[in-house]
């Protein structure tokens, strides 16, 4: 039975790993082996960061809405509380946007759910 060495097929899958590690430094740019297990850790990373990511920016909008709910003498809790009363479908995304690009529209908003806010 004649030997099989793999030919271009190795070749091939060692390309596809090897085109994927652009950007990488030394050893895990060039060598098959080091190569794989840093491109195999960089899909892992970016799998949970794609996640991570989410969490990331709604945190930073709740702290954006907590300040701008500040400056208008009421707690971010009490502010989302009566939002949800008045029924105001706007996302805490769209919220920090009008809060940071148009505050006097956003005071005016605060102070009409106002009154819906529960007492302290």
């Amino acid at each position: 039975m004649p030997r099989a060495k793999r030919g271009f097929k190795r070749r091939r899958r060692h390309n596809k790993v090897l085109n994927r590690a652009e950007g990488f430094v030394l050893g895990r740019k060039n060598k098959f082996k080091r190569t794989a297990e840093a491109v195999d850790r960089a899909f892992v990373y970016a799998y949970r960061d794609r996640r991570a990511k989410k969490r990331d920016f709604r945190q930073l909008w709740i702290a954006r809405l907590s300040a701008a709910a500040n400056d208008n003498q009421m707690s971010y809790s009490r502010m989302i509380g009566a939002l949800k009363k008045a029924q105001v479908q706007l996302d805490r995304k769209v919220l920090a946007d009008i809060a940071i690009v148009d505050p006097k529209a956003f005071s005016a908003m605060i102070d009409q759910i106002r009154s819906l806010a529960p007492a302290q």
